[in-house]
């Protein structure tokens, strides 16, 4: 037989140990562990059945119901984009809310989970467009708004599968999307409440603008990116009197110098910005004087080149406020004006201000009254220019802009760099800023308790960040944020349902109006905006500012930030087990300035606190070289794939096997490695269990708590405190401490120590003996407590392994309807902590392993060829002397060898306080156990074995399956 310190399961044989040398007379005598329970998980197949009986037992609805009047945990579903299949990354974020939704459930909460989808927005009005084609120009409003349906439902209805095969939980019958008819009202309910509280204007301002989708941006839909743009130094001739800024420049040809990275804005130039406080130079090269900041006048004279330049004077910046310039070929006076965002970090310190086209410059023009409007239209192209950009798109514009003002001898120096650029992050190209008009929720709007900035900021204090930087991030965001832009020039979202005065375009703000457009929003959706029924409601009504009767209705849809920002409204708070708030939202790092940003915003302005009490943010999901996964790249991770490969349960592994709050490596060959983890799960955990109760009822054969044998009581104690400390990581959403917590117990605890140990108390005493009682026992608590504890994560293998355990009356047909074991489970009413015994087994394993090493040593000089050759000779002081003589009887199994003798040294024992010598076991090899005794053959009605299995023979002839051992 081999060694009895392997592998209790040997897979390549699908039998426990080598049984060939055991006589056939004796094999029927020994308990061989059997099970139906397969040692193939067969995932890809078996899944899908187990998907099925849940499906067909209504497993979710089950649960709520045994839930129901428990306390509520409700983790809010951010929605996905319902515009492609899921990938790794949204698996990877399904699987951890499954673990904390199903955790919860097992903890005693009512934890119900309502999936999401986010259906409006460009990606998918884009794809309706392509798919279009010159169509859509034909078509009306709601004709492309059911295309862009038709296109949105069929990619939920294909996540909504995915996301089951991968075995998560939630009302996938029953979801909330945001293109159903009591989503979209409440979206609108919760603009109007912002409408009516006057936070909500419209007004022109200079706002990001993506050429290529034709819409306005927030700032959650702008991403930096390298891009390479022309950078130039520019010259504008001052116009008025210089010596008004120092004597010094009286008669000199004097200009100031600009920087720029966009050409193109300089059609647009109306000003040129210096910062007031900071010190300006009047460097002379030659017949000209250039005005540039003085920490930056280095830096300018390299860059152009200048010959021996001398400065003439300085001055503050706020000495130029008011000075005139001239634009470098346009005929149009340019104004000296002062704004503290100008920078010293590059350029010249002098910024030239284009209002059309930057928030920052935007704000200075109309603190100035400088000219707002803008000459580039909805698709980016220049207008009411020179023939030498006339027509051109702004970036097209770039190089014969520099053409002409090198032409025209203003162009100091001109250079490539490539810079951080703002792109849109849907379709990834750059954008720009374009003054056009705009719906606007004001962040300084006056509520309860101060501004909608100020409240906010106030509020985030009082939500859990996890991780803690979230807290600082978030409120970065709120504090520095202008003001929120929340209309889109397109067609498939929820139309700002607002009428707007014909004589004055004035909006109509009255509150029995709005409420009519909700109730027919609620009975036919957003689609009824663009039909003559919502031409009526606005009947009868006045417009406040000009007394004016005629309406239209406003074309701009909503941002689908403030439509996905609104979900906890209309999915919280109607059904008692679904209050407001929610406990946890839990969604990746882009969402503070998404979903996070935009849901607290909502709330605060329609409820006036967060909607959430605590946020979650796990990392990205890379490749094993830190790339982010992507298809393009080649290097995605197809999840689905893998659950038909290997089965949904490896993927889930996996999310349970990293620390998520960090940036997170998914992989084909790490997927291979889950498998092979699952399979040691599987097999050395519960098939081995499971193998070994074959002939066990717990409610007939179970073995009081304090009549088990001292080593059944330890491991059900170590058992019971790694279950709180599991219960614990769930709680904290340590998922990866459960993975490898878990792992570590059956590897170490289990598998190479107790399993092993168990063996021969399993394998050879009579079947119903105490003894082996004990130890069915003890792993009947062990597997029944881990196969609840891994419920939560391996949940298709868990279901399985529960029908296969040797059932209670009481026990629920399913795991998930179970709940996490408690100590009192597993010990039937007895301490947790028992600190003699539990200092009595610190010192016993202490010295297995000194004996294991004396074994091992033993093995390699040939002395024994396995353990049970072995006599054990350990040499003791006190007080470990003491312990061990009180489990002599025990030593030989706790070791695995035949024999052990104590000794005492007369004196110390050098370093060592305890010793093990190995010698051979004295006797004969008995043929049933293999264990070397002196009595072999004693008895000669059983000449081949020893004096314990002749008892135990003796007792199995004598009382047959029904008898009952005191061994």
């Amino acid at each position: 037989m081999d060694d009895r310190s392997a592998t209790p399961y040997n897979e390549k044989n699908q039998s426990f140990g080598e049984l060939k040398r055991v006589p056939s007379d004796l094999k029927s005598t020994i308990n061989l562990p059997r099970t139906s329970f397969p040692m193939k998980a067969n995932l890809p197949q078996n899944e899908p059945k187990i998907l099925a009986a849940w499906e067909q037992g209504r497993i979710y609805d089950r649960i709520r119901d045994v839930r129901r009047g428990a306390p509520i945990y409700v983790l809010h579903d951010g929605p996905p984009y319902a515009n492609g299949p899921i990938h790794l990354g949204t698996a990877f974020n399904k699987c951890l809310k499954d673990f904390i939704v199903k955790s919860k459930t097992m903890a005693g909460f009512d934890s119900p989970y309502v999936p999401g989808w986010d259906c409006h927005g460009l990606p998918i009005e884009i794809k309706v467009d392509q798919m279009l084609g010159g169509k859509k120009l034909q078509m009306r409003p709601t004709a492309v708004r059911l295309e862009c349906r038709k296109y949105a439902e069929k990619y939920l209805d294909l996540q909504r599968e995915q996301f089951k095969r991968m075995g998560v939980f939630g009302r996938w019958e029953r979801p909330y999307s945001t293109m159903t008819p009591e989503y979209e009202s409440v979206v609108l309910q919760e603009f109007y409440a912002f409408f009516e509280k006057e936070f909500v204007y419209k007004g022109l301002r200079s706002v990001y603008w993506c050429i290529h989708d034709e819409t306005a941006l927030a700032e959650a839909e702008v991403e930096y990116e390298n891009h390479t743009s022309p950078t130039i130094w520019v010259k504008y001739p001052l116009t008025g009197d210089p010596s008004g800024l120092d004597p010094a420049l009286k008669g000199k040809d004097v200009f100031t110098v600009i920087w720029t990275t966009t050409p193109w804005t300089l059609p647009a130039s109306m000003a040129v910005a210096f910062h007031p406080e900071e010190e300006y130079v009047a460097l002379e090269s030659g017949d000209e004087v250039y005005i540039v900041a003085e920490r930056l006048a280095g830096e300018f004279v390299s860059k152009t080149g200048l010959t021996t330049p001398r400065k003439l004077a300085h001055f503050p910046g706020r000495k130029l406020e008011r000075t005139t310039f001239a634009h470098p070929f346009l005929d149009r006076a340019i104004l000296g004006v002062v704004a503290d965002y100008v920078t010293m970090d590059q350029g010249t310190g002098v910024v030239h201000t284009a209002p059309s086209h930057g928030a920052e410059d935007f704000a200075t023009g109309v603190k100035y009254k400088l000219d707002l409007t803008t000459n580039v239209d909805e698709k980016g192209v220049l207008h009411h220019g020179l023939p030498e950009y006339e027509g051109k798109k702004v970036f097209e514009a770039n190089a014969p802009i520099v053409e002409l003002l090198r032409k025209r001898g203003v162009l100091m120096h001109a250079e490539q760099v490539e810079h951080s650029y703002p792109h849109c992050w849907r379709c990834h190209n750059p954008v720009i800023f374009r003054s056009t008009e705009q719906w606007f929720i004001s962040m300084e709007t006056p509520m309860e308790g101060g501004t909608l900035r100020s409240r906010t900021l106030e509020e985030i204090k009082k939500v859990k960040w996890d991780p803690g930087w979230g807290e600082e991030r978030i409120a970065n965001m709120i504090a520095t944020r202008p003001d929120w832009c929340i209309s889109r020039q397109r067609v498939w979202g929820v139309p700002i349902a607002v009428f707007l005065c014909t004589g004055c375009g004035q909006p109509l703000n009255d509150k029995a109006i709005n409420r009519k457009v909700v109730e027919l929003f609620a009975r036919s959706g957003a689609d009824a905006w663009y039909t003559p029924e919502a031409d009526t409601i606005s009947a009868g009504a006045k417009c406040a500012k000009c007394g004016g009767t005629r309406f239209g209705k406003e074309t701009d849809i909503l941002d689908v930030w403030f439509e996905s920002g609104s979900s906890h409204a209309a999915v919280l708070g109607h059904e008692p087990n679904l209050p407001w708030p929610a406990d946890l939202y839990l969604e990746g790092g882009d969402q503070f300035r998404g979903w996070f940003h935009s849901s607290l915003l909502c709330a605060m302005g329609a409820q006036g606190s967060a909607p959430y009490r605590m946020v979650v943010s796990p990392g990205w999901t890379l490749d094993e070289q830190g790339n982010a996964l992507s298809k393009s790249r080649g290097n995605d991770v197809d999840p689905v794939d893998i659950a038909n490969r290997l089965g949904g349960e490896i993927v889930r592994l996996w999310v349970a096997s990293v620390d998520f709050r960090q940036d997170v490596v998914g992989s084909e060959r790490l997927m291979q490695r889950m498998a092979e983890a699952y399979r040691k799960i599987r097999n050395s955990l519960f098939r081995y269990v499971l193998s070994n109760l074959y002939d066990y009822d717990p409610q007939r054969d179970a073995v009081p708590f304090e009549q088990m044998e001292a080593l059944d009581q330890y491991m059900l104690r170590r058992t019971a405190a790694v279950s709180a400390e599991v219960v614990r990581w769930y709680d904290e959403f340590a998922f990866h401490k459960i993975y490898h917590g878990i792992n570590d117990f059956c590897i170490v605890e289990l598998s190479a120590f107790y399993f092993d140990v168990l063996k021969d108390r399993l394998y050879t005493y009579a079947p119903k003996s105490r003894g082996r009682r004990s130890a069915q026992t003890a792993i009947w608590h062990i597997g029944e407590a881990l196969v609840r504890l891994l419920a939560p994560i391996v949940s298709f293998t868990c279901e399985e392994a529960w029908k296969y355990f040797p059932q209670l009356a009481e026990r629920p047909e399913s795991v998930h309807l179970a709940k996490f074991p408690t100590a009192a489970d597993i010990l039937g009413g007895a301490p947790l902590e028992e600190p003699k015994q539990s200092e009595d087994w610190k010192l016993l394993l202490a010295v297995r392993q000194e004996v294991l090493k004396a074994l091992e040593e033993a093995r390699n000089s040939k002395l024994i060829n396995d353990r049970l050759e072995a006599q054990v000779t350990v040499s003791a002081g006190e007080p470990a002397y003491s312990v061990l003589v009180r489990y002599k009887d025990q030593l030989r199994y706790l070791f695995i060898v035949s024999a052990v003798v104590l000794e005492q040294p007369a004196s110390g024992n050098g370093t060592r306080p305890v010793s093990a010598q190995i010698s051979r076991a004295p006797g004969k090899k008995c043929e049933r156990c293999w264990n070397y005794s002196t009595h072999v053959g004693e008895d000669p009605a059983y000449p081949t074995v020893c004096e314990r299995c002749s008892a135990v023979l003796k007792q199995i002839e004598a009382e047959g399956s029904s008898g009952e051992s005191k061994q």
